[in-house]
């Protein structure tokens, strides 16, 4: 008698149905699987709202200016703008946050109080509803 026949007659044959369960479960989990990941490259890929910092200038002791570029994805989209002022330090000395309008195709021009002489200014972002990352 082979070894095959003893280990069938010991422990039982194996089912046809329960390779092909296997392999159709592994294929419904690597589609979700695909799925999921499809749907959360092309989420973080197309945001509500983009910004850029076009220029900035430093207007004086307690005041700095920037442009700033909004790109909103539709028009009913609420977004909300961050600009921080920096000293020469590296200390923050003023913040703004600002909503854009929607529509608005040239860059936007807003002051930053400062408390003391700014020496640069940077754009965290802007962010909408369901948009935790400024961009």
């Amino acid at each position: 008698m082979s070894s095959q026949a003893d280990l069938g007659d010991r422990y039982g044959a194996a089912r046809p149905w329960r390779r092909r369960g296997v392999i159709v479960a592994s294929a419904l989990l690597a589609v979700a699987f695909l799925a999921w990941l499809a749907w959360t490259a092309w989420s973080a890929s197309t945001p509500q709202v983009e910004s850029d910092l076009v220029s900035y200038k430093v207007e004086g002791e307690h005041a700095a200016s920037a442009k700033v570029q909004v790109q909103l994805r539709d028009d009913d989209v609420e977004a909300a703008c961050l600009l921080r002022a920096y000293a020469e330090d590296h200390a923050v000395v003023g913040e703004l946050s600002f909503k854009p309008r929607p529509g608005q195709s040239q860059p936007v021009k807003e002051t930053v109080r400062t408390e003391r002489r700014a020496t640069s200014v940077t754009l965290v972002g802007c962010t909408a509803a369901g948009q935790t990352r400024p961009r």
